[in-house]
C-alpha cells in the first residue's frame, strides 16, 4: 500500500544576511525617518508651533519624544506647555506647520535599491509604525512604495505602541513569519528597543538620533544607511 506523502514546507525566500545570527524570513521596516524623510520636517514644525504658542522647545526636549506612541507624546506635551489647554493651542499651530511642511515628503537614500533587491531575493515586506494608517498610507503612497508591503501595522492598530513589541509581533504573526526569523530596519531608539523586545534581528539606521551604548547592544549592527543594509543581502543561488 502506498502512503499519502505528506505536503510539501512552503519553500522559504532563497535569500539571507550572512552577517546575521540567522535565516531572514521576512523584512519590517519602520516609516518616519527610515524610509520617508519626515522627522526633519516634523521636528521644525514642532519648534516652528512652540514658538509660535510662545514656549520654545528645546532640542534636548524634542529628541525624547522621538519614536514614542502618541498618548505618551501627548502627555509630555500637555508637561512641556503647562497644561491641556496649552498643548491643544500648540497642537493647532503644529498640525498648521507640518502640513506644509510635509507637502513634498522624499524616499531616503538606498530606498528603491534596497527594496528591489528585497523583491529580488522574494522575502515579503511589512511596514510597523507609529503613524496612523490613513497618514502613514498617505505618505507611502505620494512617494510611491505602498504597493511594495505586504502590510502595515499601524498606532492606531494596537494596544501599545514602541517601545512595547506589540507592534512588530503583529506585523510577523499577520506575516505568518516566527519573530526571530524577522529583520526590522529602525531609525528610533524606541523602534529598537521594540524590535528587540520581540526577538527580531534589529538594524539601526540612523536619522536624528545617533546609536547609543544601549542601543548598540540591541542591534546586529548600526548601518550608515540603507545602501549599506541592501549591501549585506547575499542571494543563494
Amino acid at each position: 500500500m502506498t502512503l499519502p506523502s505528506s505536503p510539501s514546507p512552503t519553500p522559504r525566500p532563497r535569500a539571507l544576511f550572512p552577517s546575521l545570527p540567522r535565516p531572514v524570513h521576512a523584512v519590517i521596516f519602520d516609516m518616519d525617518g527610515l524610509l520617508i524623510d519626515t522627522e526633519r520636517h516634523v521636528r521644525t514644525a514642532t519648534l516652528a508651533a512652540a514658538e509660535t504658542v510662545g514656549k520654545p522647545m528645546t532640542d534636548a526636549y524634542y529628541v525624547t519624544v522621538i519614536g514614542t506612541p502618541w498618548p505618551e507624546t501627548w502627555r509630555r506635551l500637555k508637561q512641556w506647555f503647562g497644561g491641556e489647554e496649552e498643548a491643544r493651542r500648540f497642537r493647532a499651530a503644529f498640525e498648521q506647520e507640518v502640513e506644509r511642511h510635509l507637502a513634498e515628503v522624499r524616499l531616503m537614500a538606498g530606498v528603491e535599491e534596497l527594496l528591489a533587491a528585497l523583491d529580488a531575493a522574494g522575502l515579503p515586506l511589512a511596514v510597523a509604525t507609529s503613524t496612523r494608517r490613513a497618514k502613514a498610507e498617505e505618505h507611502l503612497a505620494q512617494v510611491g512604495i505602498l504597493h511594495r508591503f505586504r502590510l502595515l501595522v499601524t498606532g492606531d492598530e494596537v494596544s501599545q505602541g514602541k517601545p512595547h513589541p506589540e507592534p512588530y509581533l503583529t506585523a510577523a504573526a499577520r506575516l505568518g513569519v516566527d519573530p526571530a526569523h524577522c529583520l526590522a530596519l529602525e531609525d528610533s531608539h524606541n523602534g529598537i528597543r521594540a524590535a528587540h523586545g520581540a526577538g527580531m534581528m534589529a538594524v539601526m539606521v540612523p536619522d536624528l538620533l545617533p546609536a547609543t551604548e544601549e542601543i548598540r547592544a540591541l542591534c546586529q549592527l548600526v548601518a550608515p544607511d540603507l545602501h549599506a543594509v541592501r549591501g549585506l543581502l547575499a542571494a543563494l543561488d
